[in-house]
């Protein structure tokens, strides 16, 4: 399992770390699908919070693959995960496998580091 994890943990890195890049170098709006997600896209284009995105996807992938706090970079990712099956859920199913394969792949490398999280998931505060 250990080497799955990490197969998965550079996986990860590498997809989101380009994903993130790719966000700081404008593209033609054009090649969208039309309707909602270009919409969408746009506004997120136009406000910049594109960048907020690219660089929690860029900080995440990096310290994925240096291998160095990884939960937090599970913790940067998680939201942008949810936002990407969000998006490919509601408004354009054709993302949708590759949105399965980044939650899988993040599933792995959490169960790696689940004890990194052990706190979140406790019934009642620690005293």
């Amino acid at each position: 399992m250990k080497i799955v994890a990490t197969i998965a943990r550079y996986l990860l890195g590498v997809m989101f770390l380009a994903a993130g890049v790719m966000k700081f170098i404008p593209f033609n709006s054009g090649s969208l699908p039309p309707g909602a997600v270009k919409e969408f896209m746009g506004a997120l284009m136009t406000t910049k919070y594109i960048w907020i995105v690219g660089l929690f996807e860029v900080t995440g992938g990096l310290l994925l693959l240096i291998n160095r706090y990884v939960p937090m970079a599970l913790s940067l990712l998680a939201p942008v995960i949810v936002n990407i099956l969000a998006v490919n859920i509601l408004m354009d199913r054709r993302g949708l496998p590759s949105g399965i394969v980044v939650t899988i792949l993040w599933i792995l490398v959490f169960v790696r580091v689940k004890s990194a999280f052990e706190g979140i998931f406790a019934h009642a505060p620690q005293r």
